[in-house]
């Protein structure tokens, strides 16, 4: 088994970070003779980047990068999987809402597959969240063709080799959907396996923030305008 690197991106996470970290240890000792913990702090406005420091002096595989202010989601992920180094590259949330044991129903595809992606079943949001994650995955599967069950679930195990071929230009939540329809673009086999997905117990969540939403859609438009002209310029 290839050596494995979780990236935790973090935004005022300080209750739930040494929850997860510790089940992300737990679940990696089982399955992988290497391994390290990249933890992103965005630029929290809590604890997080103290409490990050601590984790990483009790556990010595744990490494701490911290934006000064934050750059949003996408922006977290860009630097974590910057500094990952090793082969196979996983990332979750911070927000301790998935079993990151279940990374074991992923790892027997990556053989076969080049991304082996979670989707969310079910998802135990609030409804109202809920129903934004379904117009956003509508909206983006119009846009782009099929492109995942679950766009933005935050279970994705990779290779190395999808981060060395493909460029991602989006900082904030359109990170991930841009990630998936590069790399079905460039013809990457894509696992979808469903995880378990729990209630949030301490911190907020900030995807449905105006702001979040409304760089979000910018992002996306931005994209979908350069996948136009990226394949204008192919044609010629």
């Amino acid at each position: 088994m290839p050596g494995i690197s979780v990236v935790l991106p973090a935004y005022n996470e300080e209750e739930c970070l040494p929850r997860t970290v510790a089940a992300v240890i737990g679940a990696l000792e089982e399955v992988a003779a290497e391994y390290e913990v990249v933890v992103v702090d965005d630029g929290s406005k809590d604890r997080t980047g103290e409490v990050a420091r601590d984790l990483a002096e009790k556990f010595p595989l744990v490494r701490v990068i911290r934006h000064p202010v934050n750059r949003g989601y996408g922006g977290a992920l860009a630097t974590g999987f910057a500094a990952a180094a090793k082969d196979l590259i996983f990332f979750t949330d911070a927000d301790n809402q998935f079993d990151v044991r279940e990374i074991g129903k992923l790892l027997p595809y990556i053989g076969d597959y080049d991304l082996v992606i979670g989707y969310r079943a079910p998802r135990v949001d609030p409804f109202v969240r809920k129903l934004n994650a379904l117009g956003w995955k509508t909206l983006v599967n119009l846009l782009f063709g099929y492109t995942a069950r679950d766009v933005d679930c935050a279970f994705k195990l990779f290779k190395r080799d999808v981060l060395d071929n493909i460029k991602i230009e989006s900082r904030g939540a359109t990170f991930s959907a841009e990630f998936l329809v590069r790399a079905r673009r460039k013809g990457y086999r894509i696992m979808e396996v469903p995880v378990k997905h729990l209630p949030r117990l301490a911190g907020s969540p900030t995807g449905a923030r105006p702001s979040v939403v409304l760089r979000a859609f910018r992002e996306l438009i931005s994209f979908r305008q350069r996948l136009i002209e990226e394949e204008k310029a192919a044609q010629k």
